[in-house]
């Protein structure tokens, strides 16, 4: 988590030396070559069904969109701030899709829990302090951002039990990969030497660290102590975003942004608590 994190401010530095399309592209391309090996160690089953490679094709195809958002958002706004506000609108707004999308029932206080989140979800927006000026660039791509995911997140929940993870992982990192590719070949992607020491620094961490290594270990992770006890994990990315973007961009931050969060967490933590007890 601390790495997926730190992954928003090197995230930022790769967009400022470089297109937000190629570093895209490059992000999950490295991402898919350096998990191979790993699938090959774990000796992960590669198989689904019809319906999961569907599942998988149109999650690979919402993350390249993500991708791209990611990276635009970077070049024009703050890392600690994407990191914080995509982290915590994204169980948000997932929850409140599987309600409408999949008929997902909710009890009572899960409903109070969902409250609580989208308060948290407006005061990260800064709508009681600034109205609907958070329809900047720099919430847009953000905010794109976490609608975004909490589809991906959707699919993924879909997908589950019709592919191991590692496998659908490995097929949405390609797919996303190749999608991004066709909108970076007009800026030139393969054209190393365009493109300095700092950018390949910082795309090859994304993609090896966060990409490969957290996300290896996420899912060993989710399969020690459940899935949704992992998901709470997730509030642990904006220290990392956060701390890491006052340290490259000296960053303030903002205490909106603080509480926000914090009423995120709790929002996320009290529907979860009450799922378990159900189950």
């Amino acid at each position: 988590m601390l790495f997926w994190g730190v992954s928003w401010t090197v995230g930022k530095i790769a967009a400022e030396h470089s297109y937000a399309e190629v570093a895209a592209f490059w992000r999950y391309a490295i991402s898919f070559i350096t998990l191979i090996p790993v699938i090959w160690f774990l000796k992960t089953p590669l198989k689904t069904d019809k319906k999961g490679f569907l599942y998988m094709l149109g999650a690979g195809l919402l993350t390249s969109v993500f991708n791209y958002l990611f990276f635009a958002g970077l070049s024009h706004g703050a890392a600690g701030y994407g990191g914080t506000m995509v982290t915590s609108l994204s169980p948000i707004l997932t929850y409140l899709m599987s309600i409408a999308i999949l008929g997902t029932k909710v009890s009572t206080r899960q409903v109070a829990a969902l409250s609580i989140g989208i308060f948290g979800a407006l005061v990260l927006l800064r709508v009681p302090f600034e109205g609907f000026g958070f329809l900047s660039v720099e919430s847009s791509y953000f905010l794109g951002c976490a609608v975004v995911w909490a589809l991906v997140t959707i699919l993924s929940q879909k997908a589950a039990s019709r592919a191991d993870p590692m496998f659908y992982t490995l097929v949405v990192f390609g797919v996303a990969g190749f999608t991004n590719m066709m909108f970076a070949l007009p800026y030139h992607p393969f054209d190393f030497a365009a493109y300095d020491n700092v950018f390949w620094m910082a795309i090859i961490f994304i993609g090896v660290v966060p990409g490969t290594f957290s996300t290896t270990l996420y899912f060993v992770s989710a399969g020690k102590i459940g899935a949704h006890r992992t998901g709470v994990f997730m509030f642990i990315v904006p220290i990392g975003a956060i701390v890491s973007s006052v340290i490259a961009y000296q960053e303030a931050v903002a205490l909106s942004t603080i509480i926000g969060c914090a009423l995120a967490f709790a929002a996320v933590v009290l529907f979860n608590m009450k799922k378990s007890k159900q189950k």
